[in-house]
Parts: C-alpha cells; structure tokens; sequence
C-alpha cells in the first residue's frame, strides 16, 4: 500500500499507550509529529499549528480544546484505530465491541483462528494498539481488535471483515452524556463491515444472529451463562470467518478466560477467591454474581461513571451472603443498598474489603471482587486493582 495519504506534519493527543504507539508507527513513516498531552504542558490549540491531522487517544473527549480546535480548523481528527486500520497491508481484520465481554471474545477468537492454524494478532483497546500491530505484520496475518466506544467515535474509513456486537447497556454515561449516543459509536462498528454479527432480537440490517443457548461444537471452558454468551458469539464470528467446527471446539474446549474476568485466583481452606476486577459497571457485576451458585461475599465500588445502582442492588440473588463497599462510589450503592433492604458493610478500601470478607467466608464459599464501578479513585486502571486483590489474597494465612 502506498503510503502518499500520510501528512507532513500530525499531531497525536494524549500521550497513553495508544498515543505513543501512534506517534511512533507516524515518525518511523518520515511524518513530523507533535505530541500532545497534559502532562507535557502544550495541550492548547497552538500545539496544532502546521498539523494535517489530529490522532485522537480514546481517553481524550471530544469537547477536549485541541480536538474542539482542529475541528474548527477543518483538521481531520481520527482515533488511533482509524490510523491503525490505514497502515495495514491488506490484513483482514475482525472487530468486536459491545458494553462487556469484548476482551474475553477477542481473545477466543484469536484462540479460535490459531486452532485453524491461521497467523493472527490480537490488539485495541486493552492489548496492543493497532498502530503497533501494523507496524510488525504483513496481509496474511488476521487482526482481531477489540474496539471500545471510544475508540470508535471518530473512525471514517475503517472496515471489519467481520464485526461483532456483543450487548449493548448503559455504560461511560460520564463521557457520552447519553445511551443514545453510546449506542450510536458503538453501532459504528457496522459502517462498512462485510459480514455484521449481532444478539438475536438487535434488529441489526442483515446481521448473522447469536444467542447464549445455540449449539455450539463444544461447550466452553469459561464458568458463567455469559461466557456462553461470548462463545456463541466468538463461534458465529468464526464461522464467517470461514474456519471450521473442529479449531472451534478446540478453542472452546481449552480457552480459559483472560486476567481479570472471572479469574481464580487461590482456594485457600475451602474458599474460592476470585479477581473479576474487569466488571467496571453494573451489567458486568450482575453477569459475575451470577455465575456462581455457591454463597457468595461480594466485594463492590470504586469510581462513578454516571450509572444508576439501584437495578443491581435490587436484583442480588439470595446467594450474595455479605457485600463489602469500597471507595469513592460508596455513598450511592449504600443509598440503592438501603432501599433494596440489604445489609452491608462499609469497608472503605480493598485491603479492608479482603480481610474482611476471608473472615466472614465459610468452607464452599467464593469471595468476588465484581465492582460494578471503575478503579480511577484508588487506581490507576482495573487491571492494577486486580493485581491488588490477586496480593491480597496471595497474603492470606
């Protein structure tokens, strides 16, 4: 592919994984780039001067004063998968979104095109940033990329061979303002698809369907009603893909899960304690509570993302024995807590929330961390949260 699109100039905003990632694949094509990031001081609208082009970190709103500014100064601004898309050669690429379970399906699906045998990368928004995949592969070598809401909000020619929706619930209402216009980037991943993969009953234009109880070549590894989910979606996605039952079955048979997400991370005198860090709203907390049957000590809380907690906390199940608070988004699952008549413990931190909950638990009992929140009051992200509880736990006596 030729590469006569790319500016002289381009400014990357945000200087995270994705950012850096961007500006590296940019400067090592022979493009001027400008870095631009809070932290270097120079995140104004005179940082754009002589750019052709705005990259756009996913963590950075649309109302930033440099996106608002190249926007008025008819610069095109793209996300870092719009630029990523571009620097492929040829790669077929097969995307995956949805409010929760897209890192899981991503990677089954990567799971599932190695059992055929097929060279494949997996990258976006938790693994590696496309622009860095791009950078390393040749057009053989399948893509399948995780892609958030944000991600997607400002993409204007990248295609997926196969996209796939998972579910769609309220989530980062902090960031859009509204369901409607989180739906409305998440459904951008059908713009241009080949083949659309969506839940039975999304009335998506000429979508291949799934649901959580089609037959699937095998029953996958992966606890919960929603890991079901997630392989009858991986299996269809697969299946247009053109691979096989046989490397499907393979990869469901043996695919764990990833770090995280419903993740064991010690038994200890009979109690199954697991790091489900991953399940930042309150969708992602109800599909965790309810993949276990056993009495269940669940540790819930973090930072706020605009989500009403009164739908969770009217729907725990009588398996939930004690819940432990946490952090900064205590104050308002205590108010839902209230009202449903449950009972609770404010424990303040995870450290707490741990020691407290092993103290309470009995032989058979599994102690969750699902919190229902993001991490960003007490941590940088959810990946460092969970690290925390798989040492607290490691800690035990």
């Amino acid at each position: 592919m030729s590469d006569d699109w790319l500016p002289r100039r381009a400014a990357v905003l945000g200087m995270a994984r994705s950012g850096r990632a961007a500006a590296a694949a940019l400067e090592r094509r022979g493009v001027e780039v400008v870095r631009i990031d809070r932290t270097l001081g120079n995140d104004d609208p005179a940082s754009l001067d002589g750019a052709e082009l705005l990259v756009k970190s996913p963590g950075v709103p649309g109302e930033s004063p440099v996106v608002v500014a190249a926007r008025h100064r008819s610069i095109p601004v793209w996300s870092e998968v719009e630029l990523g898309y571009r620097l492929l050669e040829g790669s077929p690429v097969l995307g995956v979104t949805g409010t929760n379970g897209k890192t899981t399906t991503t990677e089954l699906l990567g799971a599932i095109l190695r059992a055929a045998g097929r060279p494949v990368e997996v990258a976006g928004n938790v693994g590696t940033a496309l622009t860095e995949v791009a950078d390393r592969i040749g057009g053989a070598t399948s893509v399948v990329c995780e892609l958030s809401s944000f991600q997607l909000e400002d993409v204007h020619e990248l295609s997926c061979d196969v996209a796939v929706l998972l579910n769609l619930e309220p989530d980062h209402l902090d960031r859009h303002g509204t369901f409607e216009a989180y739906r409305d980037a998440k459904l951008r991943i059908f713009e241009r698809a080949r083949a659309r993969v969506a839940p039975r009953g999304f009335g998506i234009d000429g979508a291949i369907e799934f649901s959580g109880d089609d037959p699937l070549p095998a029953e996958p590894l992966m606890p919960g009603v929603h890991n079901r989910e997630n392989a009858a979606a991986a299996t269809a996605a697969a299946r247009a893909a053109g691979v096989g039952d046989a490397a499907i079955a393979e990869a469901l048979r043996t695919f764990a899960g990833v770090p995280h997400r419903l993740e064991l991370v010690r038994e200890l005198h009979g109690v199954r304690y697991v790091n489900d860090s991953k399940a930042t709203n309150t969708a992602a907390a109800r599909r965790g509570v309810a993949a276990y049957d056993a009495p269940l000590h669940v540790i819930l809380g973090g930072s706020l993302k605009g989500e009403d907690f009164a739908p969770l906390a009217r729907g725990l199940p009588h398996t939930v024995r004690t819940i432990h608070l946490i952090g900064e988004a205590s104050d308002q699952l205590a108010s839902a807590l209230d009202a449903a008549g449950r009972s609770y413990a404010r424990d303040g931190d995870l450290a707490a929330a741990v020691r407290h909950a092993s103290a309470v638990a009995a032989e058979g009992d599994v102690v969750l961390l699902s919190p229902a929140c993001a991490s960003f009051d007490q941590f940088e992200n959810f990946e460092q949260r969970g690290d925390a509880f798989r040492a607290l736990v490691q800690e035990l006596a």
